[in-house]
């Protein structure tokens, strides 16, 4: 039953996260520039958004939901279960905020609700969360992931990436996600050092808050997100298969099964490129909006 209760949470936490995306991708577009040289004018320019205000709260909830369900199940369904959250993204931003959705777009998500269907079957047979962990490869993922993301931020330099600059924000956005998941599931799973894992994951956070505000102004609304949960959820079912020794199934067929649940949701992922964003998607938010951009 408790990895029952784990799924149940992931999909109420698949939900509020994408709500709160949306919430707060209206809100940001309407917000003065983020810029990391002036972090305080930027969120005081954020939180002055009443829909970006909105989105946090309902974020926060989300963080709830997914707390609790890194405490009942393993990391790695965890993870896959909230991807299946572009179920809820597509859904949502086409009929609710203004988006278009294409024939691909609605292949990837019946192929991703597949997974989850598949993934939530076969949960039954695992108990708790993650049996065994290696603390030198937390370490090296960890410091890898935060890397990576870096090279995200700073890879905008280059000519041929400039134009993708809200997708790479995006990325790095999802990998500080998935570093500071790791590090909450590690604080759960009585790994050593748990004040530093804390103080990783607040980072992180703080980190990602701000990468992500950034990328949903200059990307486009839905790719930019999509792209951000895919970076998040792929690099913590990683670490929750390679670092915290999540089961994958108690005999072949099981792990065969668990296994293409895992890329069933990669791919339908991979088929949700940008939809088309509605032009009058924030005109009635400019008002919120008083303060002198903070520019980088």
């Amino acid at each position: 039953m408790t990895i029952q209760l784990g799924i149940v949470l992931s999909l109420l936490c698949a939900l509020a996260t994408n709500v709160g995306f949306l919430l707060k991708h209206r809100g940001a577009c309407a917000a003065p520039d983020v810029s990391l040289r002036h972090p305080l004018a930027s969120a005081v320019g954020l939180f002055r958004s009443k829909w970006f205000t909105f989105g946090m709260l309902v974020a926060l909830v989300a963080w709830s939901f997914h707390v609790a369900a890194l405490a009942l199940a393993p990391l790695s369904l965890v993870q896959a279960v909230i991807s299946g959250g572009l179920v809820f993204l597509t859904v949502l931003a086409e009929r609710y905020f203004g988006f278009s959705l294409g024939r691909r777009q609605w292949v990837g998500v019946t192929l991703v609700a597949a997974a989850l269907g598949l993934l939530g079957v076969t949960g039954h047979a695992h108990k708790g969360s993650s049996a065994e962990y290696s603390t030198a490869a937390l370490i090296l993922f960890e410091g890898g992931a935060v890397g990576l993301g870096l090279l995200f931020i700073f890879s905008d330099r280059f000519d041929r990436v400039r134009a993708q600059r809200g997708v790479l924000l995006g990325a790095a956005a999802g990998l500080g996600f998935g570093v500071s998941d790791v590090a909450i599931k590690a604080v759960s799973g009585d790994v050593p050092g748990g004040l530093h894992w804390i103080a990783l994951a607040v980072c992180a956070a703080i980190f990602s808050f701000f990468a992500s505000a950034r990328s949903l102004q200059v990307g486009e609304g839905v790719a930019v997100i999509a792209v951000t949960s895919v970076a998040a959820n792929m690099s913590s079912i990683l670490a929750g298969v390679f670092v915290f020794g999540d089961p994958m199934g108690r005999d072949a067929l099981e792990v065969a099964a668990r296994t293409a649940g895992f890329v069933m949701v990669l791919a339908g992922a991979a088929l949700i490129p940008a939809p088309v964003r509605a032009a009058d998607a924030v005109k009635d938010d400019q008002s919120d909006t008083q303060i002198a951009p903070a520019r980088a």
